[in-house]
């Protein structure tokens, strides 16, 4: 098998011999046991000027093949998630478009598509009515669209609000108003800080009594609840506290395999943005709870959790970098470059060990040809020079 020299932490060089391509069955139905949605990134325009401080300029065709290979493997799209560069280079215009061409990208498939509404077009932060209208603003793009409503955490609102109630009042008119069922989005300060605070206390256990209470309060306008707070133990006693019918999607890029597989008390469903690097394996996975086969559903998650933990690491709002890296190494974009400079936010060592570790889970899908992209970008690099 082919062997390069890859980079380390602490600088040195060492030999990796690649594996050979494994095989990754698509489903020949739906998904059963589980509902999975990736969160997906999305591919810039190569010769576009996507600089730090410009708007995205989006390669469309690129974008949406992506999620067509998504929806391929059974899984659904969260589209227009923070994955997909939302606030950090994607502005809500450009949200917006990716919003309706993915929904109708989606019909067309036969694709389950939920997208994220948030209130990042605001842009004075007057006070908790104006974040209220503009939610209601995007909630009828997403709705109109075609795809379920995810209630995007607000900074917004996490600036504005003075105290637990302001965060019911704002939910609860949302929810009132909503036709369909939304899905709740509890985004914690290490995928972005000025979320800190959110539900109107830093201190987690009474941020969780106060969203419990605005989901219980109307149960039935809730189809779940995303929770990123990278702590397993708080998703499985949340998870319990949920009204029936409620599903917990698990956003815990850490800690998934245990989560989803579950246990006689219960499972994750799953939104999440490690998804959309390891879609192959995440519906390998999910086939297996399907037949019925926890252990094997376990271990194939359980060969992409070092990968995770790495591609999500501190800082962790840089993990969308490891995602667009494998991405380019699997053909999915003709060039390694993100919204507004973004590849910019990982070293050379953190992305040559996405290449290790992506090779050893099984997620180079033609290692030759990852190969040869990788030995460009390591040249690039002055690596080996």
């Amino acid at each position: 098998m082919t062997a390069l020299l890859l980079p380390r932490s602490d600088g040195s060089l060492a030999e990796h011999t690649v594996s050979a391509p494994r095989e990754w069955p698509k489903p020949t139905g739906a998904l059963r046991s589980r509902v999975v949605y990736a969160a997906a990134h999305v591919v810039p325009r190569v010769l576009g000027e996507n600089v730090p401080g410009a708007p995205a300029d989006v390669d469309w065709d690129a974008t949406l093949a992506y999620r067509r290979a998504l929806w391929d493997y059974g899984l659904g799209v969260a589209e227009a998630m923070d994955t997909a560069q939302r606030g950090m280079g994607v502005d809500w215009e450009q949200a917006a478009e990716l919003i309706r061409r993915s929904a109708a990208e989606a019909r067309a498939e036969g694709g389950r598509i939920a997208a994220g509404a948030g209130t990042d077009h605001l842009t004075e932060w007057t006070d908790v009515d104006a974040v209220l209208a503009a939610y209601r603003e995007q909630f009828e793009v997403v709705a109109g669209s075609g795809a379920r409503v995810i209630v995007m955490a607000s900074r917004a609102l996490a600036k504005l609000a003075r105290s637990a109630e302001d965060y019911a009042r704002v939910y609860g008119a949302l929810l009132d108003e909503a036709d369909e069922p939304v899905i709740l989005h509890w985004l914690g300060p290490m995928f972005d800080p000025a979320l800190r605070g959110y539900w109107g206390s830093e201190d987690v256990p009474t941020a969780t009594k106060t969203f419990l209470e605005i989901i219980r309060a109307r149960p039935e306008k809730v189809d779940g609840v995303k929770v990123s707070l990278l702590d397993a133990e708080h998703e499985v006693a949340l998870r319990r506290e949920l009204p029936e019918g409620v599903r917990l999607y698990t956003g815990d890029d850490f800690n998934y395999p245990e989560l989803i597989v579950g246990s006689a008390d219960g499972h994750s469903d799953a939104l999440l943005g490690i998804f959309a690097a390891i879609y192959p394996a995440a519906s390998a996975a999910i086939q297996a709870l399907d037949r019925e086969d926890p252990a094997a559903a376990l271990s194939t998650l359980e060969d992409t959790k070092e990968l995770g933990r790495h591609i999500f690491q501190a800082p962790t709002y840089y993990y969308k970098t490891g995602i667009a890296f494998l991405s380019w190494l699997n053909g999915q974009q003709p060039g390694f470059s993100m919204a507004g400079g973004l590849h910019a936010g990982r070293s050379v060592p953190h992305l040559a060990e996405v290449f290790r570790l992506a090779d050893r889970a099984g997620l180079l899908v033609d290692p030759d040809a990852a190969v040869e992209r990788m030995r460009g970008f390591l040249a690039v690099n002055g690596v080996g020079r």
